[in-house]
């Protein structure tokens, strides 16, 4: 169980011998890190030694180390590659003053410090830091353990997230299961491979609810304007919405809606790439999958198991404007560009106008990231269902030629003027098969629209990354999405955006 107050959480693990004892400490040491302060408590003979040393082994990689209890030296250094650690024994002190002679700040600093008998210089210890305490926990049988994990400050949503993650694994029978790190996104994501001892695999995920930022129109916030999932249930919502309709959506196993964490079905690695780019069959049937989608009346609500229902949100001018604005915002001073107050004003009105039928159309699922990074090849499955497709917790009520955009133009891989046409015929072909009344010329026209605000869109978020968030590798991406929205600007409908964007940044076409 978990008990939770103000800047201390608490985890309590019962131990059946000293195996488990072993366990609990390997395990926690993927929790510790460099700067952390762990304290060990509990009565003789409960395990101290033992969970001190099995801890030690861990961070330090060395299963041989002894590391004894520092009883009567106080104070022991252990260092590996990168980690220092400093196991210290205050058993034989009576207060915080006598640590001064020891050299104990300048000892413990840049380190790991794993203390025993913390409490008889508890002013020694820092308001952020991780409790353990082992106790007995059954008169008839001595080998079983309680183990008592506390959090203190800083430390005690770091060991929620933990214990909500390990609980989960044991609940959805997944904690036998080796875990390696698979990919982190652009966004707060990251992704671990699980695989049990008898070979079946799952991908962890792990997405913690993200703040709101700070309101910067409408007293909203970026994410909230621009409709983004802030949390999983959104995932879980569309991922078994798009498997109803017949599509490949990772199947979920387990979920922890509050602490972010899902157990999803592992589609596997093949793409809808190689090393010369787009597979041309993979596209297509990508497009195939998106006309299939997008000709089915679909609902705008949607269960999540244990959580009452997710309403899909509209992709609306709002949000299709904010969007765009992200070019203003970083794009331009990636270009190391000015835009003057009246012309930054014309640019969203501009924008306004050539979005409002866009966005006043009968919607469908707009999955958003319907891109190669996105999509995964299934080949024993058949059809549409070859397509897996693992990112759409962003869906939102809009366009439907806003995928193809992103399919069409995709801002990971060059897609060349002749395979876009190439899918969109092949769309307009599938769409038509299902309903005559298509209109190929209005759906051609919002196409263009939304592929230019979607390279708008990209180039401020590329630009963002690298300049925000230190991650300047999306930056070789530009010259492709540059080129996208340069032709897509040819749209007659974009005569007056590109005459903007000639006007007010230059630079933009000075190989055009």
């Amino acid at each position: 169980m978990t008990e939770e107050a103000a800047g201390k959480s608490v985890w309590r693990v019962d131990i059946a011998d000293e195996a488990g004892t072993i366990a609990l400490a390997q395990d926690i040491a993927s929790l510790v890190k460099v700067g952390d302060t762990v304290t060990l408590a509990g009565d003789l003979g409960a395990g101290k030694t033992t969970f001190a040393r099995a801890l030690m082994r861990k961070l330090l990689g060395d299963p041989t180390l002894e590391a004894p209890s520092p009883t009567f030296t106080l104070m022991q250094v252990y260092e590996s590659g990168d980690v220092r650690i400093v196991h210290a024994d205050f058993y034989r002190i009576s207060s915080s003053s006598e640590l001064a002679g020891l050299g104990w700040e300048e000892a413990t600093d840049d380190s790991i410090v794993l203390v025993e008998w913390a409490e008889r210089a508890p002013d020694a210890m820092p308001p952020d830091r991780l409790d353990i305490r082992l106790s007995f926990a059954d008169a008839d049988n001595r080998d079983a353990r309680r183990a008592t994990i506390s959090g203190h400050g800083a430390y005690a949503p770091r060991l929620t997230a933990f214990k909500a993650l390990r609980e989960l694994l044991r609940r959805e029978g997944w904690s036998d299961a080796k875990r390696s790190f698979l990919l982190g996104d652009a966004s707060t994501r990251a992704y671990e491979t699980l695989e049990k001892p008898n070979g079946q695999r799952a991908i962890l995920m792990i997405s913690p609810p993200r703040p709101d930022g700070p309101p910067i129109r409408y007293g909203k916030s970026y994410s909230a304007i621009a409709r983004l999932a802030e949390n999983v249930r959104p995932f879980v919502a569309l991922a078994n919405g798009l498997r109803e309709q017949g599509l490949s959506a990772p199947e979920i196993y387990g979920q922890d809606l509050d602490a972010g964490l899902l157990i999803v079905e592992d589609l596997g690695r093949e793409g809808v790439v190689d090393a010369n780019g787009p597979i041309t069959e993979r596209y297509l049937e990508a497009a195939a999958a998106l006309a299939h989608l997008h000709s089915r009346r679909l609902p705008d609500m949607l269960p999540v198991a244990g959580d009452g229902n997710y309403h899909i949100p509209p992709y609306d001018l709002d949000a299709l404007l904010v969007e765009v604005d992200l070019l203003l915002e970083w794009y331009v001073g990636h270009l190391k560009a000015t835009v003057a107050s009246g012309a930054r004003a014309i640019f969203t009105n501009l924008w306004r106008q050539a979005l409002a039928d866009v966005a006043a159309a009968p919607p469908t699922w707009t999955l958003r990231d319907y891109h190669s990074p996105n999509l995964l090849w299934l080949d024993r499955r058949e059809g549409i269902a070859r397509v897996g497709i693992i990112d759409f917790q962003d869906c939102v009520l809009g366009h439907p030629a806003y995928d193809m955009a992103s399919l069409g133009q995709d801002a990971r891989v060059t897609v060349a003027d002749e395979l876009e046409l190439r899918l969109l015929a092949h769309y307009a072909k599938l769409r038509r098969d299902a309903d005559s009344t298509f209109d190929m010329a209005a759906f051609a026209k919002a196409y263009s629209i939304l592929a230019a605000q979607r390279a708008t869109k990209v180039l401020g978020i590329f630009a963002r990354l690298d300049q925000r968030d230190g991650k300047p590798q999306y930056l070789a991406h530009l010259p492709r999405v540059e080129s996208y929205l340069k032709k897509s600007l040819r749209h007659p409908a974009l005569a007056d955006i590109k005459a903007w964007y000639e006007a007010n940044l230059p630079g933009l076409f000075r190989d055009a």
